[in-house]
């Protein structure tokens, strides 16, 4: 049985390889919150752009519309008016997001932070690490290994790109398992 806390906001955090269902997940909670007649608002980084500008979007083409903001300070003052904050691709802000989450629960905010919690080398990627210390609540999503059918845990780059932020698709991405996942070379 799942407590929820009363009278307190807290924090949630989905993470997991790219293509493991986190945006959809994100929506998912998102829209009963809606239908429990609440008040949402989300929030996406200035460099996510992939599918739409003002729109978080899933894989498979599900969105909701939301701010597009350069840094996680910029969610405080949008969010006062808002019960639930919804936050997207949180690996691309710096630190300061833990803050921002931090305040945003002590205010009474139910905060839903979703996030790749590796890059395409297996390492911690931006301030997932540290959101996920700091949530209530925790699901790590797998999505399926495109060699081998087995859960996959890795977020595997099929292209030469070398930045550890490189925005793409099935175009520059693969999910993959722990034994088909491939870690870079170092040069």
């Amino acid at each position: 049985m799942t407590l929820t806390p009363v009278n307190s906001g807290w924090i949630e955090v989905i993470c997991g390889s790219m293509f493991s269902g986190k945006t959809e997940e994100l929506i998912r909670r998102l829209r009963r919150a809606q239908i429990a007649q609440m008040s949402i608002a989300i929030f996406k980084p200035k460099i996510d752009s992939r599918f739409s500008e003002g729109h978080i979007v899933s894989h498979n083409h599900i969105k909701m519309e939301s701010h597009i903001i350069d840094e996680p300070n910029d969610i405080l003052d949008i969010a006062k008016e808002h019960e639930v904050i919804g936050i997207d691709e949180a690996q691309f802000f710096d630190n300061s997001l833990i803050n921002t989450c931090k305040e945003l629960a002590k205010s009474g905010k139910r905060v839903v932070v979703a996030g790749l919690d590796t890059d395409y080398r297996g390492l911690p990627f931006g301030p997932m690490p540290a959101i996920m210390c700091e949530a209530d609540y925790l699901d790590k999503l797998r999505a399926i290994c495109v060699k081998c059918g087995n859960p996959a845990s890795y977020t595997q780059r099929t292209s030469s790109d070398s930045g550890q932020v490189v925005i793409g698709e099935l175009d520059k991405y693969e999910a993959r398992c722990r034994n088909c996942f491939q870690a870079p070379r170092e040069d």
